[in-house]
């Protein structure tokens, strides 16, 4: 197996139907050139560590996956002894954790569950034929994460960059009735081709979360700020100093002042409350006027 973070490869960045178009503008501004578009995600060529800054950086995306191999399986044994011949012990800590998820169209099996189950006891077979011991693993995304795209006989096994979703940027601690996802809310705003020097305003704000991205778009701020755990961070080959340096330019390059206001309003106190709190989250609560 080779070394996924040298390695360049396929990187497939999902996100919210028919939201492609901004994150491909997010993907170009970072520097990245567009291999292929769908109404779902994009892919671009890359190396797990190009997916530091990528986790870091884009606003509107969900998973960031880098493919780690491909093979034929006509149902799930044939899975099982493909996965469980791959270098996992390359990869995964003996003492390390990892989950697993997948989109499955295959006639054989009937939810994807079963094949999750199955690259499951392949990783774990294999660690115990050759340790006699295995990592944990669960459906807890916060370490290793893989993820299975079986779609009739073609398999792709890719490792899941970002673990937790992106859609979430990491400050709404109280999301209030029917909140708008942080990513999907970037996506809004950066449909308007709002200049990010006007004023916004938010009627009827609820959480606050457009108001608060509006502030985060316009300050550079992006949502690697409220978030230090991504899924690459727990797989062998993991150079922090790397990370790090992203981390790094991805500070520098934020602002500390608006040249304009925003306007957040709501005639439910409950939302006031939530907006203010998750601004004051986010950092940005002394640039929205919150007006019940």
């Amino acid at each position: 197996m080779n070394n996924p973070f040298k390695t360049i490869g396929k990187i497939i960045i999902t996100c919210p139907k028919r939201l492609s178009l901004y994150l491909s503008q997010e993907v170009k501004e970072l520097g990245y050139s567009i291999e292929s578009e769908s109404a779902t995600g994009l892919e671009i060529a890359g190396t797990l560590e190009d997916t530091y800054s990528l986790n870091l950086n884009i606003r509107t995306g969900n998973q960031i996956l880098y493919l780690l191999h491909q093979f034929e399986a006509k149902n799930a044994d044939e899975l099982y002894a493909a996965i469980k011949e791959m270098e996992w012990e390359n990869l995964i800590d003996l003492n390390g954790y990892f989950s697993i998820s997948s989109h499955v169209e295959n006639e054989t099996i009937k939810t994807n569950l079963f094949a999750n189950l199955r690259m499951k006891d392949a990783i774990a077979d294999r660690f115990m034929e050759k340790y006699n011991m295995r990592p944990d693993s669960g459906s807890l995304r916060n370490k290793s994460a893989f993820h299975i795209f079986w779609k009739n006989d073609n398999v792709n096994i890719y490792i899941d960059s970002s673990g937790e979703t992106l859609a979430k940027h990491g400050y709404r601690k109280m999301p209030h009735l029917a909140p708008m996802l942080e990513n999907l809310a970037s996506a809004c705003l950066l449909s308007t081709k709002w200049d990010q020097k006007t004023t916004v305003v938010n009627p009827m704000c609820g959480s606050g979360t457009i108001a608060i991205e509006s502030a985060l778009i316009a300050l550079k701020k992006t949502p690697g700020f409220f978030r230090n755990n991504y899924g690459f961070m727990h797989l062998k080959g993991y150079e922090e100093d790397i990370y790090l340096a992203e981390r790094k330019k991805m500070k520098d390059q934020a602002l500390r002042d608006l040249p304009f206001r925003i306007v957040a309003t709501d005639n439910d106190p409950k939302a006031m409350e939530a907006a203010r709190a998750n601004a004051e989250t986010a950092g940005v609560s002394h640039f929205i006027d919150f007006q019940l």
